[in-house]
């Protein structure tokens, strides 16, 4: 399915890249993220920032982030910067849905008890969590220390969604979420 979602967006992903190299950046941003087993992986997305130091710094991005390049800020706005992530579920690293992967530094303060159990299973594109913090970065961008928020308030919210899904998961669950997703996204290209 994942080829297919490849095949069938080629036309965008081709537009996307162009206009990427045409403003100038890097059209792929890689960055190591925690999978199933604790196994490290290169995830890729779009390129959205001007300077993207993936592994130095803080590792959470605010909407207001001056890094982020106008272009950018549109792929993220309806979501077409994760698109390469199908490589990563061809790749067998993700799958379509299940909790998000996270990048190293925050999976090493999650209790051990939830780096076990989420990490049993295969990170995805989407999930409970995705669904509920599509906004987060506006929701960083209100803050003065956006880390400190996303480590103090989001990260034990979205661990209790990903205990969620790890508890309740199975095929009708996982396409309930694909269509909640794409309704989302046909949302969100609707209020730009």
């Amino acid at each position: 399915m994942s080829f297919m979602g490849l095949l069938f967006l080629s036309p965008i992903i081709m537009v996307v890249a162009g206009l990427l190299k045409l403003d100038g950046g890097a059209v792929i941003f890689k960055q190591e993220r925690v999978g199933i087993g604790g196994r490290l992986f290169q995830i890729f997305k779009f390129s959205s920032m001007a300077s993207e130091e993936s592994n130095r710094g803080v590792q959470v991005t605010a909407e207001n982030d001056s890094r982020i390049t106008s272009l950018g800020r549109f792929l993220r706005k309806i979501k077409l910067d994760e698109i390469p992530q199908l490589y990563n579920v061809l790749m067998g690293d993700m799958s379509f849905v299940g909790p998000r992967p996270e990048v190293p530094r925050y999976v090493a303060i999650w209790p051990e008890e939830d780096r076990k159990n989420i990490l049993s299973v295969r990170p995805g594109i989407t999930d409970y969590a995705t669904l509920y913090y599509h906004d987060e970065q506006a929701l960083l961008a209100r803050s003065e220390d956006p880390e400190k928020v996303y480590v103090r308030d989001i990260v034990p919210h979205k661990l209790e969604l990903y205990r969620d899904y790890v508890r309740d998961r199975n095929f009708g669950l996982d396409i309930r979420l694909i269509l909640a997703t794409i309704a989302s996204m046909i949302n969100r290209k609707r209020r730009i």
